[in-house]
């Protein structure tokens, strides 16, 4: 039987706070977060307004459009008042939920991004689970065994994976699966989310056929990681004290890793997964647009090209919103993993 001393890192990491420090803890973290927004807020007015171009000539497609057009075109969206009156306006509208409305698409900026969202929540959101599960999985095995040959194989790759740009991955893998290369036929779609005309389970294994690629671009620069930080974090903790005193009592190496180890080397781990979550609500923007896939990534780049103002501003607005929503969640779980955090 396990003493108390062993497993007492584990219960003091799932002991709740009580009292008052947590809800200050939770007022500060989301005092952080607002300040944070309201930053995001301002800078992506007035970045977005550093790109060059004309919108409103974009939007004429080249034709010859008179000055007294180009000048209705421009009050209709806005773009004749003074600078700070089109900032006022933007931070009042965003403030209540208004986006404003595409320029290209002449609708309003939200309902584009609902339209895009769930695309982009399939692709990412499974690129995401297996991303995290195999860098997991092979970062706790691999620290369990460092120096080993496994744990060199695995962090070098890892390593080397991480390195590569994801649009150059991308694009390798369609020329080699996609359009063929020598004795190996295409495979998969080079593009886009259905072939279209089917219905029903026809439909779904559809979607699963064009999803393959992209999928497997994401998982592999991305794993590595969660590989790096997971195995950092619990060589740090294979030190301690408590695991020696475990193994004494003649435990498994395995149950040792499961029960008390990696639980305690969680926080870097959580860290990195909350963020990554909050990237997958915001989408992958060069894997979106290599891939054709009509996600937020994909429309953000889209935007980017007229420029479509609004529609450039809400999704960076968005983008950045799901990401700070995520980290500030993982600050607020630290305390309930950790108790001596925040205090």
């Amino acid at each position: 039987m396990v003493s108390d001393a062993v497993t007492a890192p584990v219960a003091r990491a799932r002991r709740p706070r009580t009292g008052t420090a947590y809800p200050r803890y939770v007022a500060g973290k989301a005092g952080g977060a607002a300040v944070s927004l309201l930053a995001v807020l301002v800078t992506g007015f007035f970045l977005f307004r550093l790109i060059p171009g004309d919108p409103v000539k974009t939007m004429t497609g080249g034709r010859p459009v008179s000055a007294a057009q180009l000048a209705e075109y421009r009050r209709e969206f806005g773009l004749d008042l003074p600078m700070w009156e089109q900032f006022t306006d933007y931070c009042r509208k965003a403030l209540t939920g208004d986006l404003g409305t595409s320029y290209q698409f002449r609708a309003p900026v939200i309902d584009k991004i609902t339209e895009a969202l769930p695309n982009t929540l399939l692709l990412t959101g499974t690129a995401f689970v297996l991303y995290t599960a195999l860098g997991m999985f092979l970062g706790t095995r691999s620290a369990w065994r460092h120096g080993r040959l496994g744990d060199k194989l695995n962090t070098g790759l890892a390593l080397t994976l991480y390195s590569v740009p994801s649009f150059w991955l991308g694009l390798l893998m369609i020329i080699v699966f996609a359009v063929g290369l020598g004795p190996i036929p295409g495979l998969f779609p080079t593009g886009g989310m259905e072939s279209g005309g089917k219905e029903g389970f026809a439909y779904v294994l559809d979607v699963a056929h064009h999803l393959v690629l992209p999928v497997i671009t994401l998982v592999a620069v991305e794993y590595g990681q969660t590989l790096l930080v997971t195995r950092s974090a619990l060589l740090d903790e294979m030190g301690s004290d408590y695991l020696t005193t475990a193994r004494a009592k003649g435990l498994r190496d395995d149950l040792v890793r499961r029960r008390h180890a990696v639980p305690n080397a969680l926080l870097p781990t959580v860290t990195l997964v909350f963020v990554n979550l909050g990237r997958t609500v915001a989408g992958v923007i060069l894997v979106e647009t290599v891939f054709s896939w009509p996600g937020l990534g994909g429309l953000f780049y889209q935007a980017l090209s007229v420029p479509d103002l609004p529609l450039v501003q809400g999704l960076f607005l968005f983008f950045a919103s799901a990401v700070i929503v995520m980290n500030t969640l993982a600050d607020l779980l630290y305390p309930l993993l950790d108790p001596r955090v925040g205090r």
